[in-house]
C-alpha cells in the first residue's frame, strides 16, 4: 500500500497509540492527535506527527483535514469509563458523541476520506446478551454505552447520506504495555498492578465474581489498522477481543502471582454494571483468519514487566463529577479529601 497521510486520534493513548506504531508499519504517515487527558507523548510512536489538541475544537480539526487530506480516520479518542459515565454525563456525551461528530463532519466535508475507522464498545449490547454478537440489538446501559451506540449509528446515516464509509470494531477489556496505570476508574488490571505495586490492596467492587475476557493489545492493534486494507470490511461491524472470559477474582489472583505477592483484596460495595460481558468473535475470525490469542497469563506477564519498569503512579481524580448522587463510597471519598 503506497503511503498516504492517516489521522490517529487518541494517538497517545494505550490503543490509539498501539493502531499508530501498526499503521506506521503499513506505510503511511501518521497524524496523531491527542489532547493528552488520558494518555502520554511519550507513548507516541516515533516516525509520527504529534499534535496536541482535543476533538472538541472543530477549527483545528478542520485545518487538519483541509492540510493533510487524510484518506482514513482511525478515531480511537474517548473517556472509556463505563461505571463513571453515569456521573459525568454531560463529559461523556461532549467527549465520546460531539468530539466524533465533529471528525465525521470534516471527513464528510473533506471528500478525501476513504474510510473511517471506529472504536466502539462492546459496553452497547447491554447486559443479559452472552456471548455478545453482532446481530444482535443494542440495548446500551450505561451513558458510554449509549454514546458509542449513537456514533455507530451516525456513522450509518453518513454512509447512506454522503457515501462516507466505515468500519466499526467492538473491542473490549483492553490491556497491555502504555496503559495508564494512574486511571482509577478503568482499565482493571492497570488498576490492579498500580494497586500491588503501592503496596496497597486490591479493590473489587461487588464479590468478584462478574466476569470479563480480557484482550490483549497485541490481539487487537494489528486487525484495527490492516482493516483498510480489506474491502470486505467496508461499512461492516466487527467484535475483537479474547474468547475466554475469566472472573474479577481469577484476575486479581493472577496478577498476584505474577507479582509474587500474596491477593491482598479490599471488596467494596457493588456498583451498577454489566455483570457478565464476553463476546462471539465468528465474524472477525471470518474476515481476519484464525488468531493465536495472547494468554492473559502470557499477556499479563509481559504488562507486568513494562509497569515494574514504569514504576507505580498517583492515581488521578477525574475533576469534574457531575452528580454525586449514588456515586459509589470510595469514588466519593477519594473528592472529599
Amino acid at each position: 500500500m503506497s503511503e498516504v497521510n492517516v489521522l490517529v486520534t487518541g494517538g497517545a493513548g494505550f490503543i490509539g497509540a498501539h493502531v499508530a506504531e501498526k499503521c506506521l508499519e503499513l506505510g503511511h504517515r501518521v497524524i496523531a492527535l491527542d489532547d493528552l487527558s488520558g494518555g502520554f507523548e511519550d507513548n507516541v510512536p516515533a516516525g509520527c506527527h504529534f499534535v496536541k489538541g482535543s476533538i472538541n475544537d472543530v477549527d483545528l480539526i478542520n485545518n487538519l483535514f483541509n492540510e493533510y487530506k487524510f484518506k482514513y480516520v482511525y478515531h480511537l479518542a474517548a473517556y472509556a469509563a463505563e461505571g463513571l459515565s453515569h456521573f459525568i454525563r454531560r463529559f461523556n456525551y461532549t467527549n465520546n458523541v460531539i468530539g466524533s461528530l465533529n471528525l465525521i463532519n470534516a471527513s464528510v466535508n473533506t471528500g478525501t476520506v476513504e474510510r473511517f475507522v471506529f472504536t466502539s464498545s462492546i459496553a452497547v449490547y447491554g447486559a443479559g446478551q452472552v456471548p455478545m454478537d453482532e446481530e444482535m440489538r443494542p440495548q446500551p446501559e450505561d451513558p458510554y454505552g449509549i454514546a458509542k451506540f449513537a456514533v455507530e449509528m451516525d456513522l450509518k446515516a453518513a454512509h447512506e447520506m454522503f457515501g462516507l464509509n466505515f468500519t466499526i470494531f467492538r473491542p473490549h477489556n483492553v490491556y497491555g504495555e502504555k496503559q495508564n496505570l494512574g486511571d482509577r476508574y478503568r482499565n482493571v488490571i492497570g488498576i490492579f498492578m498500580n494497586q500491588v505495586m503501592k503496596g496497597d490492596s486490591m479493590t473489587i467492587f461487588g464479590d468478584g465474581e462478574q466476569t470479563r475476557a480480557f484482550s490483549h493489545i497485541d490481539d487487537v492493534a494489528p486487525l484495527i489498522a490492516k482493516c483498510v486494507e480489506m474491502e470486505s470490511t467496508c461499512n461492516e461491524i466487527y467484535n475483537i477481543g479474547a474468547d475466554k472470559p475469566y472472573s474479577v477474582n481469577s484476575l486479581a489472583k493472577i496478577i498476584a502471582e505474577t507479582f509474587e505477592v500474596e491477593a491482598n483484596i479490599n471488596y467494596l460495595d457493588a456498583r451498577n454494571e454489566v455483570v457478565h460481558a464476553y463476546s462471539n468473535h465468528d465474524k472477525v475470525v471470518q474476515t481476519f483468519g484464525e488468531q493465536d490469542f495472547v494468554t492473559l497469563e502470557k499477556g499479563i506477564s509481559q504488562m507486568a514487566g513494562w509497569a515494574k519498569a514504569k514504576g507505580p503512579r498517583q492515581s488521578s481524580t477525574f475533576k469534574g463529577i457531575e452528580i454525586l448522587k449514588n456515586l459509589p463510597p470510595s469514588w466519593k471519598a477519594v473528592i472529599e479529601d
